[in-house]
């Protein structure tokens, strides 16, 4: 007997071939992308020994304010500029002050020329005494032969005796006019301080962060004329689990990897806070303990800094990585890059 086939039979096979390709594409297609995220995943996983958590880089800041109430009158840096320990930042008119320290300098001058005068009267009343002393010695001689009276011997000492108590008084006077120049003096240089006060001088090593005052303008005691960042402490803050924060030592090696970047910059823990975040005070469970978490501050080495002042940007994002351990693995590859020119182990 013979079949003949269907009409229908080719198109069936080719339906059935194309689901079958189908089918073998959707398993390649899920095989390469399984592979992918393996692969993804692998690669977000570090070794042991080794913790990270996200963070920016953090500066502190230094307010440059006017200790007096004062008119600014220079302000001589801009926003953004970098400044050096030392360096005038801006200054406060001094006209009051230099009138205020003319009067006290007279009255130093007056107090002087007073002290001149109290001495000069020491001399006098030295050479006083000194008469009335020899007369006083002449006296005894002559009573003793009877050659003056004993009143006259009396009143001989008397003079004697007022004589000393006049010089005492005004060697006391002089003693009181130099404390009087030490008093105007100290006024003096009161005001020489506070002229001083009024150059402000960046105190480290920054940035200008924030213009806050210009010329001209009238600012109380305190008032704010700039912020600075302070460049010599520079440092990322990253939160972590309670049971890694409590294996962390101040000192452990880290790595800081900028959001962007292809390279590590070496810093060092300085800082593990001793209270949580993000949780209650007082929790019970061991859910809720788990999600206690601590402030860690990763701080840069200063040395680093200086080669790179320009590069420095408060405010990047990025991630810290932490070793746990004394002796733990090597850092991954991808932590061990430098930007180019800085050394392999800076900063370790």
């Amino acid at each position: 007997m013979t079949i003949t086939p269907s009409k229908d039979a080719k198109p069936s096979w080719r339906r059935m071939s194309v689901r079958v390709l189908f089918a073998i594409a959707i398993i390649l297609l899920a095989g390469a992308g399984g592979a992918w995220y393996w692969q993804r995943s692998q690669q977000g996983k570090l070794p042991e020994g080794l913790v990270s958590g996200s963070g920016r880089i953090e500066s502190d800041q230094i307010d440059i304010a006017a200790k007096l109430t004062g008119r600014v009158r220079d302000v001589l840096v801009r926003e953004g500029d970098l400044v050096s320990a030392g360096q005038v930042l801006a200054r406060i008119d001094t006209t009051e002050l230099q009138a205020q320290r003319a009067k006290y300098a007279a009255d130093v001058a007056s107090e002087e020329a007073s002290m001149l005068e109290a001495k000069a009267t020491v001399v006098q009343r030295q050479a006083e005494l000194t008469l009335k002393e020899a007369n006083f010695r002449r006296a005894l001689k002559l009573v003793g032969t009877g050659v003056i009276s004993q009143e006259s011997r009396d009143q001989a000492q008397s003079e004697r005796d007022a004589a000393r108590a006049v010089l005492e008084a005004a060697q006391t006077n002089v003693t009181a006019r130099e404390r009087s120049i030490e008093a105007a003096q100290a006024l003096v240089d009161q005001i020489d301080a506070q002229i001083a006060d009024t150059i402000l001088v960046a105190p480290v090593q920054g940035r200008v962060l924030y213009r806050l005052a210009n010329p001209g303008e009238v600012l109380s005691a305190g008032g704010k004329v700039l912020t600075i960042i302070d460049l010599s402490e520079i440092y990322m803050e990253i939160y972590l689990p309670s049971e890694e924060a409590m294996r962390i030592t101040i000192g452990s090696q880290a790595r800081i990897v900028f959001d962007g970047a292809d390279f590590a910059v070496p810093a060092k823990v300085s800082f593990v806070s001793p209270e949580a975040q993000f949780t209650p005070k007082q929790v019970e469970t061991r859910s809720e303990r788990d999600k206690l978490m601590f402030r860690v501050k990763l701080r840069m080495p200063p040395g680093l800094i200086e080669r790179h002042l320009d590069q420095v940007k408060t405010g990047t994002r990025g991630v810290g990585y932490v070793r746990l351990d004394p002796n733990p693995p090597n850092w991954p590859d991808n932590l061990q890059k430098r930007i180019q020119g800085d050394p392999i182990d800076a900063g370790d």
